[in-house]
């Protein structure tokens, strides 16, 4: 029985479909519900103090006190936030959540200086019609240089990849380096990752020729889609991501049953954009 295709495709379906059919599928397709995780939520509160800091402070007052600060007002707000309870911490995973979160704030501090950033953009939607796709992301960040140039940011919370995986964590950054020629009529001189774990920052300068062939690789993965859609035909592919994976007991890669995913898990009504 044929399914119907995600309204839009955005950076993180397009690393979803390349990782897992299946699991793109049980997330886009059936809309399972998503748990919330001391990784994504600990990412909501960093992005959300950074967010403040840049929407808060003027250039010239961007200092890691001013960090701080923003980080425990985004921490009183989080508090009582359903995702952060669902995780039901105990007072001290709460203290080193918490600890781990100003950590990766204030190693923001080593990759850049913000008082020499001008943001034009905050949390910026892009929208843009590529072929029969939607193609649409959030910028984290997107900064004019003095010389009028554009650059994309992307904070990442988690460990950064290896030189082996380092072009492929990009894809990402890449699809928003096309919404900007898209929407804004610009192509980015910079498109950058900065993992705030480490700390390191991952930066790429998209060429035309790069821009052009994102749009042949996002009109490619949004064909496959559509062609698993119409077929119902959507198999896992087995990595070290499966460990991770909590949709695993239902894949038949182990032995499971995808039918039994929205029997158990139950599926969100209306789904996602």
């Amino acid at each position: 029985m044929p399914l119907e295709p995600p309204r839009s495709l955005s950076p993180s379906k397009v690393s979803s479909f390349r990782d897992c059919a299946l699991a793109f599928r049980f997330n886009s397709i059936d809309h399972l519900p998503e748990e919330p995780t001391v990784w994504t939520v600990k990412g909501t509160l960093v992005h959300r103090a950074l967010e403040e800091l840049f929407w808060r402070c003027p250039r010239g007052m961007r200092s890691p006190a001013a960090a701080a600060a923003e980080l425990d007002r985004a921490w009183s707000e989080l508090k009582d936030d359903p995702e952060y309870l669902a995780l039901h911490l105990t007072r001290d995973d709460a203290d080193r959540f918490r600890s781990e979160a100003a950590a990766l704030v204030q190693n923001y501090f080593a990759l850049e200086d913000p008082n020499e950033i001008t943001p034009v953009g905050i949390e910026l939607m892009l929208e843009a019609r590529v072929g029969s796709m939607r193609l649409r992301g959030i910028i984290d960040r997107l900064d004019r240089t003095p010389d009028g140039e554009l650059v994309v940011i992307d904070y990442k919370t988690g460990r950064a990849p290896s030189q082996a995986y380092e072009q492929s964590k990009l894809i990402g950054v890449h699809i928003y380096a096309l919404l900007c020629q898209e929407v804004l009529g610009q192509r980015p001189a910079q498109v950058k990752l900065l993992h705030l774990k480490e700390p390191v920052a991952i930066t790429a300068e998209p060429s035309d020729q790069a821009v052009r062939g994102q749009r042949v690789k996002a009109t490619a993965i949004w064909s496959a889609i559509e062609q698993a859609c119409r077929n119902d035909d959507f198999r896992p592919r087995p990595s070290p991501l499966c460990n991770y994976c909590r949709f695993r007991e239902f894949c038949p890669a182990f032995g499971g049953d995808p039918d039994q995913a929205s029997v158990v898990l139950g599926a969100t009504v209306g789904g996602a954009a």
